[in-house]
């Protein structure tokens, strides 16, 4: 059975962003570590756990999204033996993040350094691309939600998917596919399901958040609302437009959920990405 998260409390809420402690063939691993505005609250996760920073070996990243990753270079700063596993396509811009950098901050101006913190680049002595097989787990490419993105299977029969899998804040039933721009591709993230359906997981470790323990429903909604949402951007729905038909289906899970959700992925940058991804496919 997959290890609950360590809740991250990005930005002093609960259920947002969370890290996995994996036990590996080499020792202790986490899988993705959240920002640097976090690395607090990850040290008094491992210290709940009886173990400090440098107590961890790895660090298994699905990809180099800052919610994800954005606290690598920091921790192997402090940490240098940590070594980090991440995909062949991110692995450069965990070495020099700076046009990452550059380019998030037009995204989100003044709020980037309260999200996120500093982004430190990481030594490339510290990265190693990942192949079939990471520390006794199964990985494989999962493109969809970024072309660099990969999900690791444990023996357990747990996959930690990242944003591969979509957004679910436990214990609702909604599932939402997580569609920032720039790099959402529909087609490929159908293909990534398809991928987990066959691999048949037993669990879904899920960084936003927790431990989804019935994979195929939870897979099939996916799919599903990821084509929906599509529908609706193709068209022509507004941004408002947009965010409001989500806030109505998620609003079914109580109240409160949809502002948890929107904690987790921003409605205006799903909308942003899945516009950009309908105007690209349809040559607009």
């Amino acid at each position: 059975m997959a290890p609950e998260p360590i809740d991250l409390r990005h930005q002093g809420a609960a259920r947002v962003i969370g890290s996995y402690l994996l036990d590996t063939e080499d020792g202790p691993a986490l899988f993705d570590c959240g920002p640097s505005t976090a690395v607090a609250r990850l040290k008094d996760g491992l210290r709940e756990r009886g173990l400090a920073l440098t107590d961890i070996r790895h660090l298994l990243l699905s990809h180099i999204h800052f919610d994800h990753a954005g606290a690598t270079g920091v921790l192997v700063r402090e940490h240098p033996s940590l070594q980090v596993h991440v995909s062949e396509i991110g692995a450069p811009h965990l070495a020099d993040p700076s046009r990452l950098e550059a380019s998030a901050r037009r995204l989100y101006g003044d709020t980037f350094d309260t999200l996120w913190g500093e982004l430190a680049p990481v030594p490339e002595r510290n990265i190693h691309p990942v192949g079939e097989s990471v520390l006794g787990f199964e990985c494989f490419p999962s493109p969809g939600h970024a072309s660099h993105h990969v999900v690791y299977v444990g023996a357990d029969g747990t996959a930690y998917c990242g944003d591969a899998a979509g957004v679910r804040i436990q214990p609702h039933a909604y599932v939402m596919p997580p569609t920032p721009p720039p790099e959402v591709d529909v087609v490929a993230w159908h293909r990534t399901i398809d991928e987990l359906e066959r691999r048949q997981p037993q669990t879904l470790a899920l960084i936003h958040f927790g431990i989804a323990k019935d994979p195929p429903h939870h897979l099939a909604e996916l799919r599903r609302r990821l084509d929906e949402w599509v529908e609706i951007v193709a068209g022509g729905a507004s941004e408002p437009e947009f965010i409001a038909a989500v806030v109505e289906g998620v609003a079914a899970e109580g109240p409160g959920a949809a502002d948890e959700y929107e904690r987790a992925m921003p409605l205006w940058q799903s909308y942003a990405g899945l516009k950009r991804y309908v105007e690209k496919r349809d040559g607009s």
